[in-house]
């Protein structure tokens, strides 16, 4: 699992298993959020299975999936809900873009600035532009 860390709160990383859950939750993880519609792998375990992994390893497991440019303001309003909650946040995806869209489009609606979330967000290497020019707060 390459994890690769938004800011003090986000990080994101490409598909993960049920096993990951134990070593996320001893990292201080205690939310994780699945941005994958289920179903999107044949070798991605189903919602219930990750939720029950993750619940065995004492952590939430919320489920905001899209497809790769279908992110609407609702997602990222339900990411924003999640971010509100002030815990530690493991979110993935196919790749980990998709988590880092939903990501900067929260962030924005909770009024950061766009410039700053561009720079978060290449150095972890992705480019969020797409979701600053998208989502106003």
């Amino acid at each position: 699992m390459n994890i690769k860390k938004l800011d003090e709160q986000v990080s994101v990383s490409e598909h993960i298993t049920c096993e990951a859950m134990a070593p996320l939750a001893q990292s201080g993880v205690q939310v994780v959020v699945c941005n994958c519609p289920e179903g999107e792998s044949e070798v991605h375990p189903s919602y219930k299975a990750m939720e029950r992994a993750a619940q065995d390893a004492g952590l939430r497991f919320i489920a905001i999936p899209f497809t790769r440019g279908r992110m609407t303001r609702e997602h990222c309003e339900a990411f924003r809900d999640v971010l509100q909650g002030g815990e530690k946040i493991h979110a993935f995806c196919r790749t980990g873009n998709r988590s880092s869209q939903v990501w900067a489009g929260a962030k924005v609606l909770m009024g950061a600035d766009k410039k700053h979330l561009f720079g978060q967000a290449q150095m972890a290497g992705f480019d969020v532009s797409a979701a600053l020019v998208a989502i106003e707060p």
